[in-house]
């Protein structure tokens, strides 16, 4: 998702007004007849490097692994809302949702961030915050417990609270 945003915003910079670099553009999305025949394409691209430096470089848009030693700075100490999956391996619902958490560390990259905590390898971690049923879903926003979801639940359930946290401002970009 941020690559594609990235690429759309070099596409429509990357050619000045009049100029003779035209971004052609061939793809499933636009049916036609041409569309087959003329793949993705920018003129003089291999010569010239862009403009534009991609402003979502630095997004996270994968599940991160938390543990006991990077809890502190990678979870409490983050300003942006902090989804945290606590999960174990031998755990089928927590393997049910897995490809859901992916899927929301994707959906809001740069907005949230996503940590997973394997309880087996962290008993302190989960124990503070009082992990008793896996997978267990927390919301942290500046340091502190917002919400809690235990159990395997639909990605609606899990968008509904983190749309929530991430402001007014922060509306999903698809």
């Amino acid at each position: 998702m941020a690559l594609e945003t990235c690429f759309r915003a070099w596409a429509l910079h990357a050619a000045p007004a009049g100029g003779k670099d035209r971004l052609a553009v061939g793809s499933s999305f636009a049916p036609s007849k041409r569309a087959a025949a003329a793949p993705l394409s920018v003129g003089r691209v291999a010569t010239r490097r862009p403009r534009h430096v991609c402003q979502s470089k630095n997004a996270v848009d994968e599940v991160l692994v938390a543990d006991e030693k990077n809890w502190d700075g990678m979870v409490m100490a983050c300003e942006t809302p902090v989804l945290v999956e606590f999960w174990a391996p031998w755990c089928g619902p927590c393997r049910m949702i897995a490809p859901v958490i992916d899927e929301l560390a994707k959906d809001y990259a740069g907005q949230i961030k996503c940590c997973k905590v394997n309880t087996d390898d962290c008993p302190n971690v989960a124990s503070t915050y009082g992990i008793r049923s896996i997978p267990t879903v927390l919301i942290f926003k500046g340091g502190e417990k917002k919400e809690s979801v235990i159990g395997a639940v639909p990605k609606t359930t899990l968008t509904t609270i983190v749309d929530k946290y991430i402001g007014s401002s922060g509306a999903r970009q698809l």
